[in-house]
């Protein structure tokens, strides 16, 4: 199979199976989210919408954030993954949306990452889910399933070589939606450990699978 022949196959599965696939985070506004994806850094989905009720209901607004302390925010965020962090990264985000941005989530990488907590996979995200544009988050999901997939080379070594790779051969209509399936596939189905192939609707189109395949078969023969 080619790997154009395999990105098709791979995309027609998951149209038809899957075809409006969403973010797992809890949010009603492009702030909420934003909030929720620089809190969602190595820590689950579920265990950031486990907190970010309570933050959205006391810290509504980037003002509201602005002008809250360490001590006061810090309650909020403890059950998160490096707290201390992430607590200073919000009270500046609220900051610089206030000065800088007069107080609306930007768009744009360039502009995105201006902001505390903020890299590129983070402002990929903002911009495919709020302002829909053809953007690819790789985050650690993304970057193991496609490359057992056989999307993208093994020999590529950064998430922004295998990011390139993804919209150069993802057709731009899809690219938003195929952020998600990939992540949502390796959440649930290509587990980093063990993936589980045996539950996987999309194995014949996958090289990892393949190779596992025929290792087992050379074993046993």
């Amino acid at each position: 199979m080619t790997k154009k022949e395999r990105y098709k196959k791979i995309i027609e599965f998951f149209l038809d199976h899957q075809p409006n696939p969403e973010t797992e985070l809890q949010y009603s506004n492009p702030f909420e989210l934003i909030v929720a994806v620089v809190l969602s850094a190595q820590c689950t989905d579920k265990r950031v919408n486990m907190v970010t009720p309570a933050i959205f209901r006391d810290f509504p607004t980037p003002e509201a954030l602005a002008k809250a302390d360490f001590d006061t925010l810090f309650p909020y965020i403890k059950s998160i993954s490096y707290p201390n962090n992430k607590t200073k990264h919000l009270i500046g985000l609220g900051q610089i949306l206030v000065r800088d941005f007069d107080s609306k989530v930007p768009s744009g990488v360039d502009n995105l990452v201006k902001l505390p907590g903020v890299g590129r996979k983070t402002a990929n995200v903002i911009d495919s889910v709020i302002y829909d544009k053809p953007t690819m988050a790789v985050d650690t999901h993304v970057y193991r399933v496609s490359k057992r997939l056989g999307l993208v080379a093994e020999s590529l070594t950064t998430p922004f070589a295998v990011e390139k790779e993804l919209i150069k051969n993802i057709p731009q209509q899809y690219i938003a939606k195929a952020h998600h399936w990939l992540i949502l596939h390796g959440r649930y189905i290509c587990l980093a450990r063990k993936p589980k192939c045996e539950e996987c609707p999309i194995t014949e189109y996958c090289k990892y699978f393949s190779k596992k395949n025929k290792s087992n078969t050379i074993t046993n023969s």
